[in-house]
């Protein structure tokens, strides 16, 4: 339970509870003036992150590539009493081009290729696809002031991730970072190159 949230959470689903990264990107978004505005949660899981912006005023849409993880999520926020448009999709391959305010991204890091839907929550394929697609799509999804957050840790390949943003016109600027027992985390904005 976070501040009230309620969340039933199947094993096929990342779990936020268990992984700092959820934490960073939560506390990074709580600080945020939500009211109103339009927020993408990309790979949104059981929608801890989604719930707690809709809570906060925000109008939200919620996408995953796993259909048992919008199942959960759409239960998730009708138990939370608050409203979501849940999208299943590959990254933004079934939302419609729309300029968000925020996006925020809790992306699958690790470079090997996915064989299940469960999966796609570890593995970003064996170049990192994953992020190449986010990158080349985000233009279609983002106005001049968005504000794109993304969670990385120091387990993922960042440099092959930086050099993907540069040649796609974006570079990162680390917001925070936090280090636990196993693992450093950062959290990244994602920024248009001037």
């Amino acid at each position: 339970m976070y501040k009230g949230i309620v969340l039933t959470i199947p094993r096929e689903v990342f779990h936020p509870g268990f992984f700092f990264s959820t934490k960073i990107l939560l506390r990074y978004v709580a600080r945020l003036a939500l009211p109103e505005k339009n927020f993408l949660e990309l790979g949104a899981g059981s929608g801890l992150i989604s719930i707690f912006a809709a809570k906060q005023g925000a109008q939200v849409t919620a996408s995953d590539i796993n259909r048992k993880a919008i199942d959960f999520l759409e239960m998730n926020s009708a138990n939370n009493h608050v409203y979501i448009r849940t999208i299943l999709s590959d990254l933004f391959a079934a939302i419609p081009p729309k300029a968000f305010d925020i996006i925020a991204i809790n992306p699958p890091y690790y470079k090997k290729q996915p064989r299940s839907e469960a999966e796609y929550a570890w593995f970003c394929g064996e170049n990192g696809e994953y992020f190449e697609r986010l990158f080349q799509s985000l233009p279609a999804y983002i106005h001049p002031s968005s504000l794109t957050l993304l969670t990385l840790c120091d387990g993922c390949d960042i440099t092959m991730i930086r050099r993907m943003a540069k040649e796609n016109g974006f570079e990162l600027n680390c917001l925070l970072q936090k280090d636990t027992l196993i693992e450093r985390n950062y959290l990244f904005r994602i920024e248009k190159k001037p």
